[in-house]
């Protein structure tokens, strides 16, 4: 193996101008490589002959660690750049190191250098990637004194080339700099060659690898086993995004057949709206106390910092004077039932009570857009304070250190209603599941679910009663399907469970439900390893049948993936078998490992067998 040098600019001051010669070569003897080299450089007499006579490059070999041909092409003169570029450019595309030297007392060179032929040379070596080396060589010289070394001298910038110029030139090349003030066999050989080596091995490295690997003789007609593949990726299972606060949303602005809460102006008396107590209340500690009762019918307080002239504490929200009135007609095809009549005593709070209820509905997290939707109404920054105050005691949540937008969504949000799932809290509705009482409320249910908005909304029979059986369904499942509606989560125990809620969810039309179910299903059978799924009681192909039966078709996909993945370990089933041929085509075309890696498995151990018999012959 070889490396090739190209070495530029000259380490003498003055250099080689124009029309001047060559150097000769007992002038290249006293050179900066020439030293590093020793006396095993040798130098080509052609190349010789040909650089007399024209300011080419100085071309001479040696030998280094043992074996490896070092070939250096030394060019002093920068002028060969201007006059003869095209043959500058090929000698530099060879190079696998570039070596550019300059005298630190000769500040004119140094700057012809730095100013015209470093931009000329920054692009092709960015391009190349060939490992440069920028050499400056002498000493400083000081007029007090001796020559100074130290590179931080500013007593000769006028007249040398400071240690700073020098480094910023590295810099631009991309260039490992050296400072030499002498070519004695410690600079040149401790510092300049330690420097060279380590990228002349770097360069052996790389070339090293850019040549084909040699093989032994013995192993050309080695056997060598067949590659399996990667097994195909599991198909996605996509869940929409949650529209827990749009269905509470859609509540407040339709669900007026099923309020039971009327708010009135204090001042005037005109109705201002209508709301739901069971919302009220699983939101709000205030509503809690002030709707709950006829045990004690003292009003609750505010905790608002807002004081009456006379001190007492001022009354956001009271009572009608008449109370509750019970039996209040409704709509037809629904049940009487009771309504609570609120009285808005606060004038900011009845100016604003639609955007304070669509706040507390959505989930009473989004303090940023209530505060803008109360900007946009109030335009006073200062009743928008002390309206977002009032709100926040009307909540019960009270700014802490920790009360950041991400911990309020964190506490709030889809979990609102928690205290109501399976609550009698305002309960108007109860399911009858296998012997199992299951309050409900039916604000709710109409809101998350369409086919009981349906059910309860219309004239059907569940609409005029208070008890609703339902069949078909264990009272587990149905009881995680009324948890997901109310906490817009849900957490099956096991497989079988997520497919009891699968089915149940099918049955009702919540689609979002339906596919948090089917990844419950997947994350389940994912976890299994391979000796669970073999001695495992639950029957994959019956999830399949059961997956295509109730329309889960991403699980349908995603199971008969699963089974193709692990084909070792179904196909030894018996209920593979029940598999259709369409299905059973798809697996098999899916299959892992595939019929052609198991042949040439095959093939491979049989060749093997033989290479080892042949052996013992020999032997």
């Amino acid at each position: 193996m070889s490396i090739h040098i190209v070495a530029l600019g000259s380490e003498c001051p003055g250099g080689v101008g124009p029309g001047e010669e060559i150097m000769g070569q007992g002038q290249l003897q006293g050179g900066l490589l020439w030293s590093y080299l020793g006396h095993g450089a040798l130098v080509g007499p052609c190349d010789l002959e040909s650089s007399l006579h024209n300011p080419a490059f100085m071309e001479y070999t040696s030998r280094v660690f043992g074996d490896v041909t070092v070939v250096v092409r030394d060019c002093p003169s920068w002028d060969l750049l201007d006059s003869d570029w095209a043959s500058v450019r090929k000698v530099l595309e060879q190079a696998d190191i570039l070596v550019i030297k300059y005298s630190v007392t000769d500040k004119l060179a140094f700057q012809q250098v730095r100013n015209g032929y470093a931009p000329r040379l920054r692009p092709l070596l960015r391009h190349w990637g060939v490992p440069v080396i920028l050499v400056a060589v002498g000493a400083r010289l000081n007029d007090e004194g001796p020559p100074c070394t130290c590179p931080l001298c500013a007593s000769d910038w006028s007249s040398c080339v400071p240690h700073s110029e020098g480094l910023q030139l590295s810099r631009d090349l991309g260039a490992t700099y050296l400072e030499l003030p002498s070519l004695n066999h410690v600079f040149v050989g401790r510092y300049f060659g330690s420097v060279l080596e380590y990228f002349m091995i770097q360069c052996l490295k790389h070339k090293a690898k850019e040549r084909p690997e040699k093989r032994r003789g013995n192993k050309v007609n080695e056997l060598r086993p067949p590659h399996l593949e990667q097994p195909a990726r599991l198909p996605p299972i996509r869940v929409e995004e949650s529209s827990f606060s749009q269905d509470m949303q859609w509540l407040l602005e339709r669900g007026v057949q099923f309020a039971d809460v009327a708010f009135y102006a204090g001042d005037s008396g005109k109705e201002l709206g209508w709301a739901h107590a069971a919302v009220l209340c699983a939101v709000s500690p205030y509503f809690r106390q002030l709707l709950l009762g006829p045990k004690t019918r003292e009003r609750p307080q505010s905790r608002c910092v807002c004081r009456e002239r006379d001190g007492g504490p001022h009354s956001l929200l009271s009572t009608w004077d008449g109370g509750i009135i019970d039996d209040m007609p409704r709509s037809e095809g629904h049940l009487t039932g009771r309504l609570t009549r609120l009285v808005v005593k606060d004038p900011l709070l009845c100016m604003c009570l639609w955007e304070t209820l669509m706040f507390i509905y959505r989930g009473a997290w989004e303090w940023e857009h209530l505060q803008e939707a109360l900007e946009e109404k109030l335009k006073n920054s200062l009743a928008v304070a002390q309206l977002m105050e009032r709100i926040r005691s009307l909540i019960g949540r009270d700014r802490g250190p920790r009360d950041t937008p991400s911990a309020r969504a964190a506490q709030l949000g889809p979990q609102t209603l928690v205290n109501l799932f399976n609550s009698p809290l305002y309960s108007d509705v109860i399911f009858m599941v296998q012997g199992s009482v299951l309050p409900a409320h039916r604000a709710v249910l109409v809101a998350r679910c369409d086919v009981m908005a349906a059910m309860f909304s219309g004239k059907y029979a569940e609409a005029r009663s208070r008890v609703v059986p339902i069949h078909g369904v264990s009272s587990d499942t149905f009881l995680s399907f009324l948890e997901y509606l109310y906490t817009d989560s849900c957490c099956p125990a096991s497989v079988l469970q997520a497919m009891a809620v699968l089915v149940c969810a099918e049955m009702y039309q919540v689609k979002r439900l339906q596919h948090l179910c089917e990844v419950c299903v997947c994350a389940y059978l994912q976890s299994m390893p391979s000796r669970e799924l073999a001695s495992t009681g639950i029957s994959v192909v019956r999830l399949l049948r059961r997956a295509k039966c109730h329309n889960a078709e991403q699980l349908y996909v995603w199971l008969l993936h699963f089974i193709a993945n692990n084909y070792l370990i179904f196909s030894h089933k018996p209920d593979f078998l029940e598999l259709s041929d369409e299905e059973r085509e798809q697996v098999e075309r899916l299959r892992w490992p595939s019929r052609g890696y198991l042949q040439e498995l095959s093939e491979y151990q049989q060749r093997r067998r033989k290479l080892r018999k042949s052996r013992c012959i020999v032997m």
